[in-house]
């Protein structure tokens, strides 16, 4: 059995169980967006707002240069225009209009126009690598902005659910998609290998939902959640239709999505200029076969520790186990052909302390009796098949009752392979 199979497998356990595979599923028309009523109960997923406001404070962030936009000031956008240039929009998904989805383009465009230019400094590093990856499992390449909700584009946000990395995703899923994930490394950080992983997760969904807007929704709250949305909902399979029967976070989650695709794709009307971005133009990896630290590695080629951390925010505890098996290290380009040739520097720099206190065998000490006062010794006997405890006292030449007493036993029932304490 192949992993691609077992994938399939897994999957089919998770959606098993519901009527979301109906074929003759009803939709909603088309027609009926603008006529969508706004629900009350909709809120901004609480991990999206975490993610803006944690975004500012990161160290790629603080370095960065404001923008160069000439007027810092938003530009008013009737409703209209909005939902004509939604219409416009060179994307395969379905980029629909509503009140919902107009609150959350003034989220981005108005109020939080600071973190949405930082966005667009990051955006110009990654979206590229995003691009590439969803083009190649043939994907709607405007899901990459799936990756604005989730992180706000921060490699190495953990959330209170512990998602983790550019695309959040949880430890089973990323172990699902062959993803390394312990103590050391945790490869949902890998910007590379999570994206590889997301692109394949979300290309599944689709295979199972065969609806763009569902996949998000099940992104966002898990499978089961719109299964049973889906079911309440009579079997339609569209995400407008079950909307009221979703988690109240996840009915803002394709809103939002519409809202991050218009920002950004719309940016420049709205005087949103990227934030100039101290991010490595250009970046070479080096597979390394010994065990280092991140530590060695800044130090000796003078680099600044956080730089190298962002570059491979996948070793959790800056340690690479090339000890183990070869493992990547991604390093500025100008940096790369140093670093082979100072590797024996590199590997020897501090490495008592940053790589060789682990003990790789300890002698066990001998031990001597306990000693309870006086002249007493304990001793322990193993009982054997058969033995009882009045055999087991003459044995010793002690009473019966005090081999009871010692190991708090009544009556004489022993069972096989106890430990019995002797004191003598």
């Amino acid at each position: 059995m192949n992993f691609k199979t077992l994938i399939y497998i897994g999957l089919f356990l998770v959606f098993s169980g519901t009527d979301a595979f109906s074929q003759n599923a009803r939709t909603v028309s088309r027609s009926s967006y603008d006529e969508l009523e706004v629900d009350s109960m909709v809120s901004i997923p609480k991990e999206f707002d975490n993610t803006l406001d944690y975004m500012t404070h990161s160290w790629i962030i603080q370095r960065a240069k404001s923008s160069n936009c000439r007027s810092s000031e938003d530009v008013p956008v009737s409703d209209s225009i909005c939902k004509q240039r939604l219409s416009k929009m060179p994307c395969l998904m379905e980029m629909p209009y509503n009140s919902t989805v107009r609150s959350f383009i003034d989220l981005y465009t108005v109020r939080k126009r600071r973190q949405v230019e930082y966005m667009l400094g990051m955006s110009e590093y990654y979206f590229p690598l995003f691009e590439q990856v969803l083009g190649a499992n043939n994907l709607p390449l405007e899901l990459k902005y799936l990756s604005i909700i989730e992180s706000a584009l921060n490699t190495t946000i953990v959330s209170r659910m512990g998602a983790a990395g550019l695309w959040q995703l949880m430890i089973g899923t990323g172990r699902m998609y062959g993803l390394e994930i312990n103590s050391l490394v945790d490869e949902r950080l890998s910007p590379v290998k999570a994206s590889n992983a997301a692109a394949h997760f979300l290309r599944d969904l689709y295979s199972i939902y065969g609806d763009w807007h569902l996949v998000i929704a099940a992104y966002n709250c898990g499978p089961g959640n719109v299964n049973k949305a889906i079911r309440r909902a009579g079997g339609k399979r569209d995400y407008w239709a079950i909307y009221p029967y979703l988690p109240r976070e996840t009915r803002g989650y394709v809103p939002i999505f519409i809202a991050a695709n218009y920002s950004i794709h719309y940016a420049t009307e709205h005087n949103l200029c990227p934030a100039v971005v101290n991010m490595p133009a250009l970046t070479d990896t080096i597979m390394v076969h010994q065990r280092i630290h991140l530590e060695q590695v800044a130090n000796v080629l003078n680099l600044p520790i956080e730089e190298v951390r962002l570059l491979n925010a996948q070793y959790r505890k800056d340690i690479i186990p090339g000890n183990i098996k070869p493992y990547s290290l991604c390093l500025p380009l100008n940096y790369a052909n140093s670093f082979i040739d100072k590797f024996d520097q590199i590997v020897a720099y501090k490495a008592d302390s940053l790589v060789n206190n682990r003990r790789a065998e300890i002698e066990v000490p001998q031990v001597a009796p306990i000693s309870l006062g006086g002249t007493e010794r304990v001793s322990f006997h193993k009982v054997r098949p058969g033995e009882t405890i009045s055999e087991i006292a003459a044995r010793y030449g002690i009473p019966a009752s005090k081999l009871k007493k010692w190991n708090h036993i009544k009556g004489s029932k022993i069972q096989k392979g106890q430990r019995l304490k002797i004191i003598k």
